[in-house]
């Protein structure tokens, strides 16, 4: 039976994307179908309707391409978020335009690739009977029932990167070095990176800090004959007994956007201290570039399990790495719930056992 396929990409772009779009075109021509990308989000499926067909020629060079040749969108008429871990249902004649607009492209069957807010969205779109498949995308691998989403093994292979060469000026010039990641409410990327780049304050959000607890540990490494420090902070990290640090007014149906505390923890140390400190935020870069040869492979074996979800009818699944194979999980099992770092954890644990403070 002839099928085709809709393909959406939504939320942050993040390393990867493109090599699901072209895993999941690839699995669906071996089986005859047609496939198309959905522009710039699911409002491409609304009038003017905006598409591309993804044949052969359209996905050459795709698989170790950064970002997304459909275009993505977190703001809009579907976006769900609108406050801290808070989403809205969307009114039931967007859905029904969205369907009326596959029906007007012949589209069967739909992919979202996307996290939270993007599949929050498919599953609404499952309830009102549209069939779709998602694929969990998130490079704070913060979504819950699968092991690691793509794009995250990327997002830690840069801040690792950073932190490499922020550990050679920081030693050259007996500094403190902060560097800011990406992370609102999970601390996945900070945790990840600083084990992995040899941090020595690792700072998350779901562990509130102390400034004298950071101190401390830049006291013990001076006595060590140590006179410098590497901090990682993520963006949602926060002072005991503090709010978030953000760096603007919170705009209608968005999440508020974080960032600057990275800025705040290098001025109160040197403040107390009296080190030279200096803050690198690594902002967006996390999300460019080409994604790592994990994120390549995973994206590959998730765009063909989600042709195979399609094939079998499974619809309101969302594609899921389940540690030793790939499988799949209701999205609604996946979405609204945060997947955040236990401060008790094996990561966590190992930290600590390392000599690391994770500010506490």
């Amino acid at each position: 039976m002839n099928k085709k396929i809709g393909i959406v990409t939504g939320g942050g772009d993040c390393p990867g994307l493109n090599a699901v779009i072209r895993a999941v075109a690839k699995a669906a021509a071996k089986r005859g179908w047609e496939t198309f990308g959905i522009l710039g989000g699911y409002e491409g499926l609304l009038e003017p309707r905006r598409f591309i067909p993804l044949d052969y020629n359209a996905l050459s060079g795709l698989l170790v391409r950064g970002g997304t040749i459909l275009g993505t969108a977190n703001r809009g008429k579907f976006s769900a978020k609108v406050g801290h871990g808070e989403s809205r249902g969307l009114p039931k004649e967007l859905l029904d335009d969205t369907r009326r607009g596959m029906d007007a492209l012949g589209i069967s069957a739909l992919v979202s690739i996307g996290g939270d807010g993007s599949l929050s969205i498919a599953q609404q779109m499952h309830e009102h009977g549209i069939p779709i498949v998602g694929v969990p995308k998130t490079i704070d691998n913060d979504l819950e029932c699968t092991v690691m989403t793509f794009g995250f093994d990327s997002a830690v292979a840069c801040a690792t990167d950073a932190l490499d060469r922020l550990h050679t000026t920081a030693e050259s010039h007996n500094r403190v070095m902060v560097l800011e990641v990406m992370g609102r409410y999970a601390g996945w990327i900070a945790l990840y990176a600083g084990v992995a780049g040899g941090a020595d304050v690792i700072l998350l959000p779901e562990i509130p800090f102390t400034y004298e607890s950071i101190c401390n540990k830049i006291t013990e490494r001076e006595g060590l004959g140590k006179k410098f420090t590497l901090v990682v902070v993520a963006e949602g990290a926060r002072e005991k007994g503090h709010d978030f640090v953000t760096s603007g007014g919170q705009e209608a149906n968005r999440e508020a956007r974080l960032g600057g505390i990275g800025a705040v923890v290098t001025a109160e140390l040197e403040k107390r201290t009296g080190k030279e400190a200096r803050v690198c935020v690594l902002g967006h870069l996390q999300r460019g570039g080409s994604p790592t040869t994990f994120d390549r492979a995973l994206c590959t074996m998730f765009g063909a399990h989600a042709v195979e979800l399609i094939a079998a009818g499974k619809f309101g699944t969302m594609v899921a790495y389940l540690g030793s194979q790939v499988g799949s999980v209701n999205i609604s099992e996946a979405v609204g719930r945060l997947k955040t770092v236990r401060p008790d954890g094996s990561l966590a644990r190992t930290a600590r056992a390392l000599g690391i403070s994770l500010g506490d």
